[in-house]
């Protein structure tokens, strides 16, 4: 085991996706269940994603989600990957995260994104429209005044019970995020690892420009993407099937259906644009035995200098997924314990 990868932290972020024969609810007991395996295997975070009218995607409700995290839990820090900031007043998701970190004092992370919903219909669902992701780093600073006490535009209102509690804000950005996480001294959480050239240039523009603030003293990064570990180096290609024609088929058809089983997949005549785009998502990735996948770790924590790495796989096989993530966390020498791993380079952040 390398020691860059011993020093490194390892989390888990689920989306809370839908597999053909089971419902939406389903998907959201399986997220709450998967949290447990995370936890025993030593992993550091387990964070829950924002989607809203997402076909395939169960998580709407990140926060609500995370309390029933939490609350099967017992050591292992949760959060957000993330809220997005644009479709919600900074005051109420201020409020939010102080009930959470109210609930489970010391484990609520706040992880923190600019996107606003991805359709017309949606941004009027939520009463949003495109400008609103415009003013992420005003929404932000609003709402890091709600939970440390400064913020002025409404002296007399306070976002109890979060004011004054020590909830940890991540930014989930790339290019112009990037700069904005460094101005206000936050960790920034940036990936895919497919993008490499993209995923360096924003680290570099993050710690170039970092400014130390009172939530973070030094550049923290934690870089997100997928990771299939198995038996064979075939066994890994098939856990990025189902999500690869996902997604293919989400760009060809305009939504997003079930994960469905590698091997139904495998057998599906394509069209040559869907071969195509299939083709893409499985690329890019890391996949393969735990040699492999250490060796390829071993390269993208050199290069990011990467803090944590978040993990984001998903597919339809679930019990070839918890096999996946315990043979990641047999490769990263997690305790078990659900603590960082001893001598981890964490800096500031929790």
């Amino acid at each position: 085991m390398s020691p860059s990868i011993a020093a490194t932290r390892f989390s888990f972020l689920d989306r809370s996706r839908t597999r053909e024969g089971h419902d939406g609810p389903q998907a959201l007991r399986d997220t709450v269940r998967l949290a447990g395996v995370v936890e025993s295997l030593g992993f550091h975070r387990f964070w829950v994603s924002e989607h809203h009218s997402v076909p395939g995607v169960a998580g709407s409700a990140p926060t609500v989600l995370a309390a029933a995290v939490a609350a099967a839990t017992s050591v292992i820090r949760v959060g957000t990957g993330g809220v997005m900031l644009p479709n919600h007043q900074p005051f109420v998701v201020a409020e939010q995260f102080g009930v959470l970190a109210s609930l489970f004092p010391g484990r609520i992370d706040m992880g923190l994104g600019r996107s606003v919903g991805f359709t017309d219909g949606i941004r009027r669902a939520l009463g949003r429209d495109k400008q609103d992701a415009d003013d992420f780093a005003g929404q932000l600073s609003e709402l890091l005044g709600w939970l440390d006490g400064t913020q002025q535009a409404h002296p007399q209102v306070h976002a109890r019970p979060a004011e004054g509690l020590r909830i940890p804000p991540y930014v989930l950005a790339t290019g112009e995020g990037a700069s904005i996480a460094a101005a206000a001294g936050l960790p920034l959480v940036v990936g895919d690892l497919r993008g490499r050239e993209k995923l360096l240039h924003a680290v570099d523009v993050y710690r170039r420009e970092f400014r130390p603030s009172a939530w973070a003293r030094e550049p923290y990064v934690v870089v997100a993407g997928t990771i299939a570990v198995a038996g064979t180096a075939e066994a890994a290609r098939r856990l990025l099937v189902p999500e690869a024609w996902s997604m293919a088929y989400a760009r060809t058809h305009g939504t997003f259906p079930p994960l469905a089983p590698a091997e139904r997949i495998e057998q599906l005549a394509m069209t040559e644009k869907e071969r195509r785009l299939f083709e893409s998502g499985m690329r890019g990735h890391l996949a393969g035995t735990e040699e492999t996948v250490a060796s390829e770790l071993e390269l993208v924590i050199k290069e990011t200098g990467a803090d944590e790495v978040l993990v984001t796989t998903s597919t339809y096989d679930r019990e070839a997924l918890e096999d996946s993530l315990r043979r990641l966390a047999r490769t990263a020498g997690l305790s078990g314990t659900g603590t960082a791993p001893a001598g981890g380079t964490a800096g500031s952040a929790e």
